[in-house]
């Protein structure tokens, strides 16, 4: 730790020839970073500690590649102060003492301030966490560190308090497009040694998958693989190793797949499902997307033939949340495969459909009077609440009385399959209904 505290950390001396091209082209403002517009905003806070030279600690929350280490690095330049990096992988609480001992040494005989990175600081244990509050408390170190997981989960809250909090989104295709046409005519970058041409730029786009830091590490092969000072698509997917899907996030191709993707699940072919699920990830779409149709697809065509289908689907748009890609694409295959084996019913979807479409046909009625709120002073005079029968007090827990106003008091909205479990809510909700409506001999 002594060593690389001496060298003031990995970004410092970190942006020469031989580089890679993601660390050449890490931009050195607040203007060159890309996306975050609501984070570089003039008077904002981040713009404040840059700027302005606020000794603030600073809680990086967003997916990979989209400009947490940047920021850190941003942060150092502008102010002038030392910058030190920890890992959190290979660091204990003996070097993170250390490294802020030397900060507050340094403090002290220079006044220079230390900028102390610690990336994936998820990975820290508590007492490694714990070893950082004395150097932010005192603001001995400007700690920033960076977070792809939710830090009200995995931060101790002592920690969360002492840092302000930025969350970081995901960068859009256009965003990862302006980052490689500019790193091919940058000095720093190729420096307009090659040219690339559209579809091999759209490839690296997709493949990029929102991630700045892996569009220039692809953008860097695909160059070293161009012949006669051209990225082809062809040179483009033999250095990444990867085969161009023809998806279009913003064109047909994309409402096609995602459409064969809900109507293999529903369809319950698995294997189908799971080829569409592959498009999608290979292509870069949004995790977050999937997992959203998924959840919307657990009721829509499951239903109560499986409840946990919905549990299922809404666990794993959570974990989609927390964890991101690449791993998060485990959970969305085992999502996507419950779903797609568990028995289907659209009975759900029927029911409020029917239900929306008698209200729209003007079916409204009046609340029956027994129904209505008897909690006011005067409610009973007027027959309000008088005669409910309260269902707890009834056989079985269910009272015979009329709960839909008359003008939909025949209607049967929800008409249960036999399939997988709702069989048995079928069976249920059939006697349960003949009580209710007096129908039961």
């Amino acid at each position: 730790m002594g060593a690389a505290a001496s060298r003031g950390g990995s970004l410092s001396h970190s942006d020469h020839a031989a580089a890679p091209l993601a660390v050449r082209m890490r931009p050195r403002t607040l203007e060159e970073l890309v996306g975050q517009s609501s984070l570089k905003a003039a008077g904002s806070p981040l713009h404040q500690v840059v700027e302005g030279g606020q000794s603030l600690s600073l809680l990086l929350w967003g997916p990979p590649g989209t400009g947490k280490t940047t920021i850190a690095s941003i942060v150092s330049r502008s102010t002038d102060r030392r910058f030190v990096e920890v890992s959190a992988v290979s660091a204990g609480v003996k070097e993170v003492r250390a490294a802020i001992d030397a900060a507050r040494a340094e403090l002290v005989a220079t006044g220079k301030e230390t900028v102390l990175f610690v990336d994936e600081v998820h990975r820290f244990s508590k007492a490694q966490q714990d070893a950082l509050l004395p150097g932010v408390e005192n603001r001995w170190v400007t700690l920033v560190a960076a977070t792809t997981e939710n830090p009200f989960f995995s931060v101790i809250s002592p920690l969360l308090s002492r840092s302000l909090l930025l969350r970081l989104e995901s960068l859009t295709d256009d965003d990862i497009r302006g980052v490689l046409v500019r790193a091919l005519g940058d000095e720093r970058g190729l420096g307009g040694s090659v040219t690339i041409t559209d579809e091999a730029l759209d490839h690296l786009v997709r493949l990029a998958g929102g991630d700045a830091r892996r569009s220039l590490t692809y953008l860097e092969a695909a160059a070293g693989a161009a012949s006669e000072g051209e990225i082809t698509l062809e040179a483009a997917e033999r250095a990444v190793d990867q085969a161009a899907v023809r998806y279009d996030r913003q064109g047909d191709q994309h409402y096609d797949v995602v459409s064969a993707f809900i109507k293999s699940v529903r369809g319950s072919d698995a294997d189908a499902a799971l080829h569409y699920l592959a498009r999608m990830i290979e292509a870069g779409e949004d995790p977050r997307f999937i997992a959203r149709r998924l959840m919307i697809l657990a009721s829509e065509d499951i239903g109560l033939a499986d409840s946990t289908a919905l549990q299922t689907a809404v666990a794993a748009a959570q974990t989609v949340q927390l964890i991101g890609m690449p791993e998060a694409q485990l959970t969305l295959a085992h999502a996507t495969i419950a779903l797609a084996v568990a028995p289907k019913s659209n009975a759900v979807t029927n029911a409020i459909f029917a239900a929306r479409a008698d209200v729209a046909a003007g079916k409204i009625g009046n609340v029956p009077p027994h129904l209505r709120d008897a909690h006011y002073e005067g409610a009973k005079k007027i027959g309000h609440g008088e005669a409910y029968k309260y269902a707890h007090d009834e056989p079985f827990g269910i009272a015979t009385q009329q709960y839909a106003p008359e003008t939909v008091a025949d209607a049967e909205y929800y008409r249960p399959t036999t399939h997988g479990a709702e069989a048995g809510v079928k069976e249920r909700w059939e006697r349960v209904r003949k009580i209710v409506r007096g129908q039961d001999g």
